[in-house]
């Protein structure tokens, strides 16, 4: 078919991505193998050997090509920069699609996830004043008895936009943070904090403090280093997770963006809880066990008791049965919609950001921790997600 053919062949289509094949591995397949008009293939292209891409995108016929006549690109990040540099004049075709969006570092890199999160809760409480103010006049022309019921209704949706928006713990970015970070030590000397360098991902780089001292240890060895200096963020530490077995974990959910303008949404059904292998503690001699505060794989997979069989992975599926179980089912079901409205504030936050094209989608990786109280907290989002089953 003619490109425009292919082209409309792809976004008919790209709504498949939220319907994997039933099977352990994760099917990133999403269109149709053939033209709708005359049958032509579609030809793939791909800078890593991921079987889950082989293995379904064969299954439909696709062609695999190694040159630029491609109709889909599974290109790692660095190749699409190199794709979308002005200095390199690449102008992708009506039928080319790829899998990242020229600047999806927006949201998949922590300091920049956190600052658009945080202008856009701005924006909600500015909106949310002004729509005070517009009720406030209007309720002076009622009757004072209506003026209290309405004052108590206006707190009411405000700790309603509070509760619903609030999906990061509270986050600030080092080092330039720092004065605002020690303010908050003072306010809460008890607490616990973790550092994440900005750009890296399997744990590295990750430990948790107690005491502002760390901090201020922390940075002098940052000013003395030679080396290269990643910025880092400092979470409040999320210290009620909800424990099943008196395990820890944190969820895996794959979310497909195949636009931002209009926001178009695909959550994938069969996440997955990630367990650490050690019981929980919160005890200060604990910080710096691993094994019991981070659940990444590439972590626990060095645990004595560690499975490769099911690499101590829950479905989200089982998890929501758990819940149903314990808790009800009313509060399963809030906390999946709790978990999608997070997706939606995160994608929100970073669509003003997102550089729009209409030749990418991307896959993120969402990791989300579930407190005590049943509220989801996003951890992080993963640009190039692991695709394998343990």
């Amino acid at each position: 078919g003619t490109p425009a053919d292919k082209r409309r062949l792809l976004q008919a289509h790209a709504g498949h991505l939220a319907s994997f094949v039933a099977s352990p591995l994760f099917s990133l397949c999403v269109f149709m193998s053939k033209s709708v008009r005359d049958g032509e293939r579609l030809r793939w292209r791909s800078d890593n050997e991921k079987s889950v891409l082989s293995t379904n995108f064969e299954r439909r016929g696709w062609t695999r090509c190694d040159d630029n006549d491609w109709n889909v690109y599974w290109a790692s990040p660095h190749t699409i920069k190199q794709i979308f540099s002005p200095d390199n004049g690449i102008r992708l075709s009506d039928s080319q699609m790829v899998n990242h969006f020229p600047n999806h570092l927006e949201l998949t890199r922590k300091d920049l996830m956190v600052k658009n999160l945080k202008r856009y809760r701005k924006e909600l409480e500015r909106v949310a004043a002004e729509r005070a103010i517009s009720d406030a006049n209007q309720r002076n022309s009622t009757s004072d008895a209506n003026q209290r019921n309405s004052s108590h209704g206006n707190t009411d949706q405000r700790n309603d936009l509070d509760l619903d928006f609030e999906c990061i713990p509270t986050t600030f970015i080092l080092p330039a943070d720092y004065a605002l970070l020690a303010e908050e030590f003072r306010r809460s000397p008890n607490s616990m904090w973790i550092m994440k360098p900005t750009s890296k991902s399997q744990g590295i780089g990750i430990f948790i403090v107690n005491r502002l001292s760390q901090i201020k240890r922390w940075v002098a060895q940052r000013v003395n280093a030679t080396a290269p200096k990643d910025a880092y963020v400092c979470s409040r530490y999320i210290a009620d997770p909800l424990l099943i077995g008196g395990k820890k974990f944190d969820l895996r959910l794959y979310v497909l963006v195949v636009g931002y303008r209009p926001l178009k949404v695909y959550v994938y059904r069969r996440g997955f809880a990630r367990f650490s292998s050690v019981n929980y503690s919160y005890e200060a001699n604990e910080l710096d066990n691993d094994l019991i505060h981070l659940t990444n794989v590439a972590i626990q997979k060095h645990s004595g008791t560690y499975s490769h069989t099911h690499g101590w992975k829950w479905s989200l599926e089982d998890l929501i049965k758990y819940i149903e179980g314990t808790r009800g089912a009313a509060a399963a079901s809030q906390l999946m919609e709790s978990m999608g409205w997070v997706i939606v504030h995160s994608l929100k936050a970073c669509q003003n950001s997102m550089i729009h094209d209409r030749h990418c989608f991307e896959c993120y990786g969402y990791d989300m921790m579930i407190d005590d109280n049943l509220k989801p907290w996003l951890i992080e989002v993963n640009a190039s997600p692991s695709l394998s089953t343990t």
